[in-house]
């Protein structure tokens, strides 16, 4: 990366950070790849994909898979943060 690529990174990081874009950014990057996350099957029973602060909050249109999902929210979480590239996420919220 050039000297000036990296300038226009760093005031880009910076803007975005100054005018806290970054959860919608984070919030469009969950929301495009959701399916190659979790997989076509929970994809399908997915309604919405949302960031409030650290905390992502799915709500999906089966309670069963809501009930079977809760059983795994620290494994998704990790999921998330892993694609994120950053411990961005605490908490997850099925409803």
């Amino acid at each position: 990366m050039s000297d000036d690529e990296q300038k226009i990174k760093s005031i880009l990081e910076e803007f975005i950070s100054k005018n806290a874009l970054r959860d919608g950014i984070d919030t469009a990057r969950i929301q495009e790849n959701w399916s190659s996350i979790m997989g076509e099957n929970i994809s399908a029973y997915t309604k919405e994909v949302s960031l409030q602060k650290d905390v992502l909050v799915v709500k999906l249109s089966s309670s069963v898979l809501r009930q079977e999902l809760s059983y795994g929210k620290e494994k998704i979480v990790e999921m998330i943060n892993k694609f994120l590239g950053e411990d961005k996420i605490q908490d997850i919220r099925l409803i």
